[in-house]
């Protein structure tokens, strides 16, 4: 939460994609402030949830989908899986 604010200081997104840890409203003005849609879901104790566009959400899922498949493959990338078999059957997953 605290490092957020720092990296969108050096970019500039469209939308601001994330679960609800960043539910904090001086990060959701910021980002307003900037022209920036947050789709944040709103936490459960929230007393005056926001309206998230949950199909903008679903998104989400195929970037985390992504970097799963990239730090499974990891050995393969850094030469650690130096026997066959285990290569092999790392090779086998990928397919699957």
């Amino acid at each position: 939460m605290t490092e957020a604010e720092p990296l969108l200081d050096e970019v500039d997104p469209k939308a601001f994609i994330t679960d609800k840890a960043y539910d904090a409203d001086p990060l959701i003005e910021k980002l307003r402030e900037r022209q920036i849609t947050p789709v944040i879901p709103a936490k459960r104790n929230r007393r005056h949830p926001r309206k998230t566009s949950l199909s903008f959400y679903k998104k989400r899922n195929i970037i985390e989908r992504f970097f799963v498949g990239l730090k499974q493959f990891r050995g393969i990338a850094t030469r650690y899986d130096k026997l066959k078999a285990t290569f092999l059957a790392a090779e086998q997953r990928k397919t699957i």
